[in-house]
């Protein structure tokens, strides 16, 4: 397998994905000779021509739009949306165009074949407009696949799973792990399940759930956790909508104990989805109040960012909490 970091692997998996289907193109701001603003489509337009791998106008809301008007007309675009800040012009084209193409037209017709591709979160000292994490404002949409991986490989078989995937997918990357998350690689086509969770770590005091970087965050709450006794199983949820509450309810049954974390402010953050969810679900098994260790309740600020992150400090606290109640 080769060595790869994260971008390496999304264009990787576009470059497989466009010579697989003559019907997958690229599109978005500065993606075509350029490569995009952090090199996602790196000499794609040189590969497949400007027909198949092309810049748009500084216009989110026709970036989806145009993507809704191709993957109707039975093409697999792929939209580059350049910050998920940016997302929120195309936001009503995504929600209720997008969204709802197979259900208005009684499954007669759809746009299955679209990704929107957007780097996504915090850690590169980006301020409010280039930091936001989205994900639960498209969780409550039905219609959408909302999918986030948290290294190469992940990146690549999701990437890949979410192009050839007959629903509308929406996938955030964590641009903070671009190029500092590297990995094993396979260079050869291949697919991980979306709606699936991964457990990554098995453990039988408290259950560790996060997705995209904050695993890594995690990681390093989990182990300063174990040099104090605690065994945690850790969670990679990698599909938020839809998400695997089933994977996440068997680990909980077994260790009583549950630690949401993630990027995106604490009210109305998917974290209360799950923990809502997995209350019902876990109810007599519970020896604890579910934690959720998310980022605070403020725009996305630059000079305080190391406070505002969900960092592993404030995991294992969190951690330390739940198993101490």
């Amino acid at each position: 397998m080769a060595k790869m970091n994260m971008l390496q692997a999304i264009n990787n998996a576009l470059d497989l994905a466009m010579a697989k289907d003559d019907t997958v193109v690229c599109f978005g701001e500065d993606v075509g000779h350029f490569g995009g603003v952090f090199r996602a489509t790196s000499k794609l337009q040189e590969k497949y021509g400007k027909a198949r791998c092309f810049n748009t106008p500084l216009t989110e809301q026709g970036i989806a739009g145009f993507a809704n008007g191709m993957a109707a007309q039975g093409m697999k675009p792929i939209a580059e949306i350049q910050f998920a800040d940016y997302i929120f012009p195309a936001f009503d084209q995504i929600v209720n165009e997008t969204a709802k193409f197979r259900y208005r037209s009684g499954n007669e017709f759809d746009v299955g074949g679209i990704v929107f591709r957007s780097p996504y979160g915090g850690g590169i000292a980006g301020g409010h407009y280039h930091s936001q994490s989205p994900e639960a404002y498209f969780a409550h949409t039905p219609g959408l696949k909302v999918v986030i991986p948290r290294d190469p490989y992940q990146a690549k078989g999701l990437l890949l799973a979410s192009i050839a995937s007959p629903d509308p997918v929406i996938f955030f990357e964590p641009k903070k792990l671009y190029r500092a998350s590297t990995g094993e690689v396979p260079e050869d086509y291949y697919e991980i399940e979306l709606g699936k969770a991964e457990v990554v770590q098995q453990g039988k005091d408290v259950t560790v759930l996060a997705w995209g970087a904050q695993m890594e965050i995690v990681d390093k709450a989990v182990a300063m956790a174990q040099e104090q006794g605690v065994s945690c199983e850790v969670i990679d949820l990698r599909s938020i909508l839809p998400w695997d509450a089933d994977t996440v309810a068997a680990s909980v049954q077994k260790t009583g104990r549950l630690v949401i974390n993630h990027e995106a402010p604490l009210t109305g953050g998917f974290a209360g989805e799950i923990a809502a969810t997995i209350q019902k679900m876990c109810f007599l098994y519970l020896e604890s109040p579910i934690e959720r260790v998310c980022g605070l309740d403020t725009p996305y600020p630059l000079a305080l960012e190391k406070e505002y992150v969900a960092d592993h400090l404030k995991t294992y606290e969190a951690i330390m909490r739940s198993v101490k109640f």
